[in-house]
């Protein structure tokens, strides 16, 4: 098992993005979680809501900015620490597109945003973003890790 200083798991929020056909935004990442696919996501900050997490995250990344948030996953996000050391704890939400146009405003941090069936996601695919899909699609909150 990879070894890590982290004294307590980090929160990230992600944000699933669903256009009215029922495809979600994804974008290739680069940098520390290359090669991964993933839905829009960072850190929570201190004093946020995971609301305004999400929002700033979203705005950050694609220049998007949705009206409402709403949580529909938890994930415990296990297998990122096996493989990497890193332990993260994801709150992810959804919002509905709203024909804004997309932005890669972190070129850095990611290749580029497209849209994907959720039910057929690229791969290789981020732990914590596979984890929220799986529980969005499924009506659940959390489930176990995959």
């Amino acid at each position: 098992m990879p070894s890590s200083n982290q004294q307590r798991p980090a929160i990230g929020v992600g944000i699933i993005i669903e256009r009215n056909d029922g495809m979600i935004l994804l974008g290739k990442r680069r940098g520390g979680h290359a090669p991964y696919w993933s839905i829009p996501g960072g850190h929570l900050e201190l004093g946020e809501s995971f609301e305004e997490a999400a929002a700033r995250e979203l705005l950050e990344e694609t220049g998007l900015q949705l009206g409402e948030l709403t949580v529909v996953a938890l994930t415990n996000n296990l297998q990122t620490y096996r493989h990497e050391g890193y332990h993260s704890i994801s709150v992810t939400l959804h919002g509905r597109y709203n024909q804004q146009p997309i932005v890669n405003r972190e070129p850095h941090k990611c290749e580029g945003w497209h849209w994907f069936s959720p039910a057929q996601l690229p791969e290789p695919h981020f732990d914590a973003s596979r984890q929220s899909i799986h529980c969005w699609l499924q009506q659940r909150l959390y489930l176990p890790s995959l």
